[in-house]
C-alpha cells in the first residue's frame, strides 16, 4: 500500500490538541550508570564506579509522555504505592505536563520500578549489564479496583480515545477492561490497546496492537513467513471483533489489517541504527492513537507510528519523539 509522505507531513500538526486517557501498568525506570575500571576479585564481573542516576516514567506512563511530547494532553490512570518511588514517578509525570490525577495510591503495595545497571566505557553507547525489577503482582483489592474504574469513568468522557497499556502486572482485570470498553462506546471515543498478554481479553476494542511474539503466543503457533502474518491478522480481526489489528515486528517493521484495510506490511524505517529498543512499542502505540484520532487511516497511522518507533530506538531508554523529528524523518 502506498503512503503519501505529504499527507503525513500535513497530519503532524493535527496530532496536537487531542485528549487521550492512558490506562495501565505504570512504573519508574531507573538507570544507574557506572564506569568500568576493573574486574571484581569476587566474581567474573566488572566493577563499576558510579557516574549518574536517571529516572524516567515507564510502562503505561511512556505512551502518556509521548502523547504530551507531540502536543496533546494525556491523563494517566494507574496504580502506585504510597512510597518514595511512587512520589518520584508522580513528580516526573507532572514535570512533563502529564495529568497524574488518575493515579490511585494503594498503601498496601509498592510502586513498580525497573533498575538497569549500565556501563559507560570506551564504546560509543553505554551497555546494559543487568536489570532488577521491583514489582508487586498482587491483583488490586475490590476497593482499589472500584476506585480505578471511577477514575476511568471520570476521565474518559472528555477524551478522544482511551489507550490501554497492558504490561501484564495484573492491574487490568476483566472488569476494568470492560469499563474502558463501555465508557468509550457510550461517549464515542476510540478504544485502543497495546497488550503484552492475553489478546482475547480485549475483544471488541477498536484497535488492538501487540508484538509478534505475544501474537504468536495468543495464536499458539509460530509466525515466521509473510503468509503467517497475513493469516494471523485475518484470524484475529474476526476472533477479536475489532476494527484493526497491528503487529509490531521489531526490526522487520509492522504488519496490519483492518475492516477496510487489506493486509499491509511496512518495513522498519531504521533497521541498521538501533541502539535501545526499550519503549519503542509505547511510542508506536501513542502515535498510532493520535493518528487515528486525527482521522488518518489505519495504514497511515501505522506507517507514522512505525517511523516514530524508528526514531526512539536511537535513544537510551524510554524516549519520546517531537513533531520536528517526525517531519525530518518523513522528509
Amino acid at each position: 500500500m502506498d503512503i503519501e509522505p505529504e499527507t503525513l507531513l500535513r497530519a503532524i500538526p493535527k496530532l496536537a490538541a487531542k485528549r487521550i486517557v492512558v490506562v495501565g501498568d505504570v512504573l519508574l525506570d531507573e538507570y544507574l550508570t557506572g564506569r568500568a575500571g576493573r574486574l571484581s576479585r569476587e566474581a567474573p564481573i566488572p566493577v563499576l564506579e558510579f557516574v549518574s542516576r536517571r529516572t524516567i516514567p515507564g510502562g503505561a506512563a511512556n505512551p502518556a509522555m509521548n502523547i504530551v511530547a507531540l502536543g496533546s494532553r494525556a491523563t494517566q490512570v494507574g496504580l502506585i504505592g504510597d512510597d518514595e518511588i511512587g512520589r518520584e514517578l508522580v513528580a516526573a509525570l507532572r514535570a512533563a505536563d502529564v495529568d497524574a490525577g488518575g493515579l490511585v495510591k494503594d498503601p498496601e503495595r509498592i510502586t513498580t520500578q525497573k533498575t538497569r545497571i549500565v556501563s559507560q566505557g570506551s564504546l560509543r553507547f553505554p551497555q546494559q549489564l543487568a536489570r532488577l525489577d521491583r514489582i508487586d503482582r498482587t491483583p488490586p483489592s475490590a476497593r482499589i479496583e472500584e476506585t480505578l474504574a471511577l477514575q476511568i469513568k471520570i476521565s474518559a468522557p472528555v477524551a478522544d480515545a482511551v489507550l490501554v497499556s497492558d504490561y501484564r502486572a495484573d492491574l487490568l482485570s476483566p472488569a476494568l477492561v470492560r469499563t474502558v470498553l463501555d465508557v468509550t462506546r457510550e461517549k464515542g471515543a476510540l478504544s485502543i490497546v497495546d497488550s503484552q498478554g492475553n489478546l482475547d481479553k480485549y475483544r471488541g476494542y477498536d484497535v488492538i496492537r501487540a508484538n509478534d511474539r505475544d501474537t504468536a503466543a495468543c495464536l499458539n503457533r509460530p509466525l515466521t513467513t509473510e503468509a503467517d502474518f497475513e493469516a494471523a491478522t485475518a484470524e484475529l480481526l474476526d476472533r477479536l471483533d475489532t476494527r484493526g489489528i497491528v503487529i509490531g515486528r521489531g526490526a522487520q517493521g509492522v504488519s496490519l489489517r483492518g475492516r477496510r484495510t487489506p493486509y499491509t506490511h511496512f518495513p522498519a524505517t531504521n533497521p541498521t541504527a538501533v541502539f535501545d529498543v526499550t519503549g519503542a512499542g509505547d511510542t508506536s502505540v501513542a502515535v498510532l492513537a493520535l493518528g487515528l484520532v486525527a482521522r488518518l487511516s489505519l495504514a497511515e497511522a501505522a506507517f507514522l507510528a512505525n517511523v516514530a518507533a524508528g526514531l526512539v530506538v536511537k535513544k537510551l531508554g524510554n524516549a519520546t519523539v517531537s513533531p520536528p523529528e517526525l517531519a525530518g524523518a518523513l522528509n
